[in-house]
């Protein structure tokens, strides 16, 4: 009832598959992989839907899936050995590092290009245990999707018995008043402030300008503020 003509659609179908979801995987970017490189993900999902539509397509010979996924396994295989001895094919399929931050800015060519906002940015930030976007000199966004952070030299970690204690500041969040071109209103009124005061002590004049600052953040202790380009 099956012969070589459809065996024969099920090997280029599955071809045709494997490249196509590599494609889009790696249109998602890194952030929606977590720690699996490209072609992890690509295989993950394509083995899982296949062997789930062979868990309920009874219409269709049951070694028809078993060789497509046959298939994906090889090519899998083949793609990770020749991704050992070709370097510019290892960077295509496992990417390469992105530095986000670069000597205290923030890179907003980097952040388009891996599809980050800043508010992903300082989430990841903030999950390595930096809260305040000042004391990070660098930070590279992996190939694994995981966050790398070179700290300012003020803030690289000490004991603390090498200090003083008795000098050492209770620890406090900076309030971000400007996310991607927009004002942040609580961030505001956390401080008791209105837009008008913030124009002025950035110097904006219109709305507009506000396009092009990705992020600022402002310490009333020091009263001063960090602010992050697009532009710069």
């Amino acid at each position: 009832m099956f012969g070589i003509q459809p065996i024969f659609w099920v090997l280029i179908d599955s071809a045709v598959a494997f490249l196509y979801l590599f494609i889009i995987s790696k249109i998602l970017g890194k952030k929606q992989i977590a720690q699996l490189e490209f072609i992890d993900y690509t295989v993950g999902i394509s083995l899982g839907s296949i062997a789930a539509e062979m868990a309920t397509n009874t219409e269709v010979p049951f070694y028809f899936f078993l060789i497509a996924m046959t298939i994906f396994f090889a090519l899998a295989l083949l793609v990770a050995i020749i991704g050992r001895k070709n370097t510019f094919l290892k960077r295509l399929l496992k990417g390469k590092p992105a530095t986000l931050v670069y000597d205290g800015k923030i890179n907003y060519k980097e952040l388009k290009k891996n599809k980050i906002d800043v508010n992903d940015l300082l989430s990841m930030l903030r999950e390595k245990n930096y809260f305040d976007i000042a004391d990070v000199a660098y930070a590279v966004f992996e190939p694994s999707g995981e966050l790398s952070v070179l700290p300012v030299g003020a803030q690289k970690p000490v004991v603390m018995e090498d200090v003083d204690k008795s000098k050492v500041e209770k620890a406090e969040l900076t309030d971000v008043l400007i996310v991607d071109g927009a004002v942040s209103y609580s961030g505001l009124s956390e401080i008791n402030k209105d837009v008008d005061w913030l124009f002025s002590r950035l110097k904006i004049k219109q709305k507009k300008d506000l396009q092009n600052i990705i992020l600022a953040v402002y310490d009333d202790k020091q009263d001063k503020f960090n602010v992050h380009y697009k532009n710069q």
